[in-house]
C-alpha cells in the first residue's frame, strides 16, 4: 500500500495533518525513538495487558500463523516521562514460536519498548505498513486519551517482519488533536430535555422559568483554531450561515482582530426539542473566546450568542448539567420582560438564574424517540404561539408549581423514580406543557401514551418537540421497541436510550 494515499483520505475525511503527525502514521523505524525527538523527553512503556491467548482468525491471518496457535497479546501506553502525558496507545499480536526464549522474556516481563528489544537482540527486521486510517473515538480510547466523545483518532497497523515472516504485528493509536502545529480548542456539549416552562401567566412580576435535565447524548464536538477570516466545515449550508454568523458577532465583540476556523464533528438536528441552537451557539461562543484568551461567564457568552431570553435551561445545562430549575425574568413595564416571547425573539436579555440544581440519578436511563415529523415550532411561528396562547391560567401555573416543589424536586433528591416519573406524567398536562401538546398531532401524542403503556415510570414532551422522551431504570429496551414499533406504523422515526450528564461542557486545549 502506498501511505500517502492513507494520509490523502484521512485528510479529506478530518483536514489537514500536521507533518509530525504524518511522520508517526508512515514511519517504518522505531516509533519510541521518534516520539523522544519529537517531545524532547525520555518515553516509558506502561504495559497494560499481557497475556498469551490462541490466535483467532483475524490474528492468525495478520500474524500467519494457524487459528488456535499461541500469540502473545499486549497493549501498552507510551508517556512522556517528564509530562506524564499520553502520546501513543498500541496493540501487539506476537506468535510465540517465533520468539527466541531471551527475546521472549524481556517481551512478557519487562515494560521495554519493542523497537528496543529488538535491537538488544540484534535482530534483523524491517517494519511494513498495512494501513492508516481515522476513526471516532470509542469509550476506551476517550478514557485513555482524555478525549471527548466523537473526536477522531488516528491509527495504523504495520508488522515486523523477521525471515520473511511476521514477527509481530502492532497497531498504533492517537487523537487527531495531538501533534498538533497550531493551538485547538475542542468542545463537546451536551444536550438537553426541557421539561416545561413553569410561569406564562405573569401574575407575580415574573415569567418563564424553565425545568429541564442535561443529556449525555447527543452531544455537539467541535473544534476551532485561528484563522485570518472564519471558515466554517463539517456541516450542512444552514448550520455554517448559523455558526459563522454567531462567530462574526462574538469576534466583533471582543475585538479578536482576527477570525477563526472552526470543524463540526457531532451535531444533532436542529428544532427537535433537544436544544441543538443554543448548545450550537454556546459552543461556538465559548471556542472563540477561549482562542483569543477571553476567559468570559457562561451567562455572557449566552448573550453575546443571543440565548437564554426566555428558557434558562440550555445556558445551565451547558455550564452546569444535571436537573436544573431557572427562576425566569422580571416581568412588566420596569422588567427584562414586557410580553410573552420565546428565547429566538427575546435577544438581549440576561438568562434567568439558576435556582435549583441537582444531580440526576446515575442509575435511571432517558429514552428519546423522535418522530419522522417536521421541526418543531420555531421563529415566527413559535412567537406567534406565545402572543396567542399566553397569559396562561393562574391555577394552572400554581397546581404546576406546587407539582415541582412537593414532587418532582423530592423525587430527584430521593432518588424515588415512581415519583418523579408520576410527576413529569402531571406536568404535561398543566400550564404552557399543556398548550405545547395540544398543538401536537397524534404522532406524538400517541407515543407518549405507548410509552407509559411499555412501563415508562414518566414520559413528556421535550420542549415544543417533536422528541419525546421516557425515564425508567429498566426495561427501556422493551420500551425503545415499543416506541419503534409505533412509529414504524405511523410514519417512522428513531430512538437512543441515554443517561443524564451531570457536568456541563467539557472544553479542552489541544
Amino acid at each position: 500500500m502506498d501511505i500517502s494515499d492513507n494520509i490523502r483520505d484521512i485528510e479529506e475525511t478530518v483536514g489537514r495533518l500536521s507533518r509530525v503527525q504524518k511522520i508517526l502514521l508512515g514511519t517504518d523505524g522505531s516509533v519510541t525513538q521518534l516520539l523522544e525527538s519529537i517531545t524532547g523527553h525520555p518515553v516509558t512503556v506502561k504495559t497494560l495487558v499481557q497475556e498469551i491467548v490462541p490466535a483467532d482468525a483475524e490474528t492468525a491471518d495478520r500474524v500467519d500463523v494457524r487459528v488456535g496457535d499461541p500469540v502473545n497479546h499486549r497493549v501498552v501506553e507510551l508517556r512522556d516521562n517528564v509530562t506524564n502525558e499520553m502520546l501513543i496507545y498500541a496493540i501487539s499480536e506476537t506468535p510465540v514460536e517465533r520468539l527466541s526464549p531471551a527475546f521472549k522474556t524481556d517481551l512478557l516481563m519487562a515494560d521495554i519498548p519493542i523497537g528496543k528489544i529488538i535491537k538488544q537482540h540484534h535482530i534483523e527486521a524491517r517494519r511494513e505498513i498495512i494501513s492508516a486510517r481515522v476513526s471516532e473515538a470509542t469509550k476506551e480510547t476517550r478514557r485513555i486519551f482524555s478525549i471527548c466523545p466523537h473526536e477522531p483518532v488516528l491509527s495504523r497497523q504495520y508488522q515486523i517482519i523477521h525471515n520473511h515472516k511476521p514477527l509481530i504485528f502492532i497497531e498504533e493509536q492517537f487523537p487527531y488533536n495531538q501533534f498538533l502545529d497550531e493551538r485547538r480548542i475542542v468542545v463537546n456539549t451536551p444536550s438537553r430535555i426541557h421539561v416545561s416552562l413553569i410561569d406564562m401567566h405573569g401574575g407575580l412580576r415574573r415569567v418563564d422559568g424553565g425545568i429541564g435535565i442535561t443529556l449525555d447524548e447527543p452531544a455537539i464536538l467541535l473544534e476551532a483554531q485561528q484563522s485570518p477570516d472564519i471558515r466554517i466545515t463539517g456541516c450542512d449550508t444552514a448550520t455554517k450561515e448559523r455558526v459563522s454568523g454567531i462567530a462574526l458577532e462574538v469576534l466583533r465583540q471582543i475585538h479578536a482582530g482576527a477570525g477563526v476556523s472552526i470543524t463540526v464533528r457531532s451535531l444533532y438536528p436542529a428544532h427537535t426539542g433537544l436544544g441543538s441552537g443554543s448548545q450550537l451557539a454556546l459552543a461556538t461562543a465559548r471556542a472563540c473566546c477561549e482562542l483569543y484568551g477571553k476567559n468570559l461567564p457562561v451567562t455572557e457568552l449566552a448573550q453575546m450568542a443571543g440565548r437564554g431570553g426566555t428558557s434558562g435551561i440550555g445556558t445551565a445545562a451547558f455550564e452546569y448539567g444535571g436537573f436544573i430549575i431557572d427562576g425566569g425574568h422580571r416581568f412588566g413595564s420596569d422588567g427584562d420582560k414586557r410580553d410573552f416571547r420565546p428565547s429566538s425573539a427575546s435577544r438581549g436579555i440576561h438568562p434567568p438564574p439558576v435556582i435549583a440544581r441537582h444531580d440526576f440519578p446515575k442509575d435511571w436511563k432517558i429514552l428519546l424517540a423522535t418522530p419522522d415529523l417536521p421541526a418543531g415550532a420555531s421563529g415566527a411561528m413559535e412567537a406567534d404561539i406565545f402572543r396567542n396562547h399566553c397569559p396562561v391560567s393562574l391555577s394552572e401555573v400554581q397546581a404546576l408549581c406546587h407539582e415541582v416543589l412537593m414532587r418532582m424536586l423530592p423525587g430527584i433528591v430521593e432518588q424515588d423514580l415512581e415519583m418523579f416519573g408520576s410527576s413529569i406524567n402531571t406536568v404535561q398536562s398543566l400550564g404552557f406543557k399543556k398548550v405545547e401538546l395540544g398543538l401536537q398531532p397524534p404522532e406524538v401524542t400517541g407515543l407518549l401514551e405507548v410509552m407509559r403503556s411499555a412501563g415508562a415510570a414518566g414520559a413528556g414532551m421535550s420542549s415544543f418537540g417533536p422528541t419525546v422522551y421516557a425515564v425508567g431504570e429498566s426495561g427501556m429496551n422493551a420500551i425503545g421497541q415499543a416506541a419503534q414499533s409505533f412509529m414504524k406504523e405511523t410514519g417512522g422515526g428513531t430512538t437512543l436510550i441515554t443517561t443524564a450528564r451531570n457536568s456541563g461542557a467539557v472544553i479542552r486545549v489541544a
